[in-house]
């Protein structure tokens, strides 16, 4: 039976990854998470010095694209793929709040996106996995036999944010996290480059009332219905 590609798009804090990890898993496919890839991106550049004054020295970034290696490794005791800085495991450094409010700037910049959306692509070459991110089905994978375009208000979208963060950082405050989800969605949204877009091919799916489990069974139905027609249609 061919495997297909499936591309799921969306904001920033719809719960895309969750969402994917668990279709990969129950179909057995790959999951790449595409947006530990440009975090990873924006924490070499914090941990590098390019942020100056909280502005990013594009040029330095770019000149040291060559420098940067990411690759993905399961880890079995957490049964998920954790993504390796040149080696490094920097999954706890990537979801900090500094890396957060800086990601957007790192995302719009052509020269980061060209060098990303190659890895993707190459990840991708024999089909059978769910990527997520936000220029999956328009740019990397714009065959992909499913698109689904997630989304969901920006105040649920904050609270997801603000109740996954809370834990870490008691001094977290929730109209910090709302402006940061707001002007994620602007940045993203206006980027010359890949700007996040709802194709007019991929099933939108505003989450903002369902619960984890309902997702889960809609996207399933939808995968399945689209493997079933691939396969009977080749």
């Amino acid at each position: 039976m061919k495997k297909i590609t499936i591309a799921i798009d969306g904001h920033s804090s719809t719960g895309k990854s969750t969402a994917a990890k668990e279709l990969a898993k129950a179909l057995n496919y790959i999951y790449v998470d595409t947006g530990a890839m440009y975090r990873a991106m924006t924490y070499f550049a914090l941990k590098n010095g390019f942020f100056e004054n909280n502005v990013l020295n594009e040029t330095r970034l770019i000149q040291s694209l060559d420098d940067v290696d990411l690759s993905f490794e399961y880890d079995q005791s957490k049964e998920k793929s954790i993504i390796l800085l040149n080696g490094e495991n920097v999954e706890n450094f990537i979801r900090q709040m500094d890396v957060s409010n800086k990601v957007s700037y790192v995302a719009k910049i052509p020269e980061v996106r060209h060098k990303l959306v190659k890895i993707q692509q190459k990840i991708g070459e024999k089909g059978g996995l769910v990527m997520d991110g936000r220029d999956i089905g328009s740019v990397v994978f714009p065959e992909a036999e499913l698109k689904i375009f997630m989304t969901a208000t920006a105040n649920e979208r904050a609270k997801r944010r603000f109740n996954e963060l809370k834990g870490n950082n008691s001094d977290l405050n929730f109209d910090e996290v709302l402006a940061n989800v707001q002007e994620r969605d602007l940045i993203d949204s206006s980027r010359e480059t890949s700007p996040l877009i709802q194709t007019d091919d991929a099933v939108k799916l505003d989450n903002t009332n369902l619960t984890k489990e309902e997702q889960a069974d809609v996207l399933l139905k939808l995968a399945k219905k689209q493997i079933e027609k691939v396969n009977t249609t080749s």
